[in-house]
């Protein structure tokens, strides 16, 4: 990956955080009953994005630091996410989470500005995906919490409104 578009997706990266406030925000303009909205019974609320978020950020927080601090890390697998949404009680609260996903991410685009063309060169493997590099991580999770923040805003307004 060229330098001016690493810079891209870590400005990207690091707007996240910022863009899931908005779509928070958006949803609560929308009454306290917006953030419960599903859209299907299958699909997750803005509540149930939110830690979902917080949850996944702390999983790639940890793979980015392992691909630059490991020697061929095995980056975990991934998880049942229905399963955490029950057991991880994603019917709580948001505030928490909320600071979690700003934390990691405010954190995570600090290390990623003062990695080297080295840092970037280190690799992997995702037990899942396979070979799996810093810059595969960044092209990932740069528009992660962008593609949530949509989701939030539209199971906000399911109902039309």
């Amino acid at each position: 990956m060229d330098a001016a578009t690493r810079a891209e997706l870590i400005a990207q990266y690091r707007a996240g955080a910022a863009e899931v406030d908005a779509a928070i925000a958006e949803a609560r303009a929308l009454g306290p009953e917006a953030l419960d909205r599903r859209p299907a019974p299958t699909e997750w609320s803005a509540r149930q994005v939110v830690h979902h978020l917080a949850d996944s950020e702390t999983m790639s927080a940890t793979r980015i630091r392992r691909l630059i601090a490991d020697d061929d890390p095995v980056l975990i697998q991934g998880y049942d996410e229905p399963v955490w949404a029950t057991r991880l009680h994603y019917d709580r609260p948001i505030e928490g989470s909320l600071e979690l996903v700003r934390a990691v991410r405010a954190a995570t685009a600090d290390l990623l500005d003062s990695m080297t063309e080295a840092d970037w060169a280190r690799r992997g493997t995702h037990s899942e995906s396979g070979p799996y590099s810093a810059d595969d991580w960044l092209e990932i999770y740069a528009a992660h919490c962008h593609d949530h923040a949509n989701q939030i805003r539209s199971a906000a307004r399911v109902d039309g409104r």
